[in-house]
């Protein structure tokens, strides 16, 4: 069974104060191959398509294309702010490894 992806209070607190919405962009959040494990994460702001998953909140948007939905199943969006910088992560129930920049898994 497929669950959609969950975005944090975090993330989208964080779309505010780089006025995402106020470009009328929205985070997109997409699934390539490559990387040095498998797969990689592609995290840009994009305009909404017709046929991505839209999630909303706090007036904010964050797109998911069909072909990566079944790979972002149950995964969680959220930013993170640490020493080494601050950046959007992917916390994906599915990936089995990840490198250690957090963009490329493997499942």
């Amino acid at each position: 069974m497929q669950l959609p992806p969950q975005v944090t209070p975090r993330a989208f607190e964080r779309l505010t104060e780089i006025g995402a919405a106020a470009q009328g962009k929205a985070l997109r959040v997409a699934v390539e191959g490559g990387g040095c494990s498998g797969f990689q994460y592609e995290i840009t702001l994009d305009d909404p398509d017709g046929e991505d998953l839209i999630l909303e909140g706090a007036g904010e948007k964050v797109v998911v294309d069909q072909v990566s939905l079944p790979f972002l199943s149950g995964a969680v969006i959220d930013f993170t702010e640490e020493l080494i910088g601050a950046r959007f992560v992917i916390n994906n129930p599915n990936a089995t490894s990840s490198c250690g920049c957090g963009t490329s898994f493997s499942m």
